[in-house]
């Protein structure tokens, strides 16, 4: 437990091979289970996660590739199932240290806060580990969600280290957030339309030599056009794809 709530971490898991299985390793203590989702993969992954032996973990199998995003919906809706009043996501590559876990949680945990996302670019060693490719893709990325959603201080919209209450999963409709890449612009944005709290909190980037999956398509078409309708949503007082309305989603301290 972290604060005296139960904290269930969900790890989306795609083709990530032996880098999983590093994940499940260095789980902090204070973690009462994991979900682990693995979408389909077509390596090894299935074999490393088959030889977890840690009692916390329950591997939730897809059966066809959902993306990202329909990794982690299926994952929370597991955590909710597990009991959890706290719920991370940490990815099956092995990108987010562990140790930040605690203070990434933090805010939630002690009711300051709905949803916590950590900010990769706001740590001082994000430029010197960040590939530029990258840094400039998230920057403009990160801008463009600011825009859309409102959330003006929110620095870094396509990290997927966070952490979000029981409370908010109970009141979004997670299946019904878009399922790839775009997923966290898109539950941003919902998250604003629906009144709830949001904080960032900064995270250490963690790079090696694995390749990233973003195709160019996504990140020119698909997020813009996401956070389009989020931004038509806001602007116009429209429902946004089953969120609560601000006056009847925000969740009180």
């Amino acid at each position: 437990m972290l604060h005296g709530k139960r904290i269930t971490v969900v790890v989306p898991a795609y083709n990530t091979s032996v880098r999983v299985a590093r994940v499940i390793a260095t789980l902090p203590p204070f973690v009462d289970s994991c979900v682990v989702v693995d979408d389909a993969s077509t390596d090894d992954t299935p074999a490393h996660l088959g030889a977890c032996a840690d009692p916390r973990v329950e591997v939730v199998r897809h059966a066809e590739n959902r993306g990202v995003g329909g990794a982690i919906a299926t994952g929370y809706l597991r955590a909710l199932d597990h009991g959890a009043e706290l719920v991370a996501v940490m990815a099956g590559d092995a990108q987010m240290d562990p140790s930040d876990l605690a203070s990434l949680a933090e805010p939630v945990a002690t009711g300051r806060a709905d949803y916590a996302k950590g900010n990769r670019l706001g740590h001082p060693e994000c430029r010197r580990v960040m590939p530029l490719t990258r840094w400039v893709g998230n920057v403009a990325l990160s801008a463009m969600t600011r825009a859309a959603t409102g959330l003006d201080h929110v620095g870094d919209s396509q990290c997927g280290y966070t952490v979000v209450s029981r409370r908010v999963l109970e009141r979004v409709d997670v299946a019904r957030m878009w399922s790839r890449y775009g997923y966290p612009n898109h539950l941003l944005g919902a998250l604003a339309h629906a009144g709830l709290r949001v904080v960032d909190v900064p995270v250490r980037p963690v790079y090696a030599d694995e390749r990233s999956g973003v195709r160019l398509r996504d990140a020119l078409v698909t997020v813009p056009r996401i956070l389009a309708l989020v931004a038509w949503a806001r602007l116009r007082a429209r429902p946004l794809m089953g969120v609560p309305a601000a006056s009847e989603g925000a969740v009180k301290a």
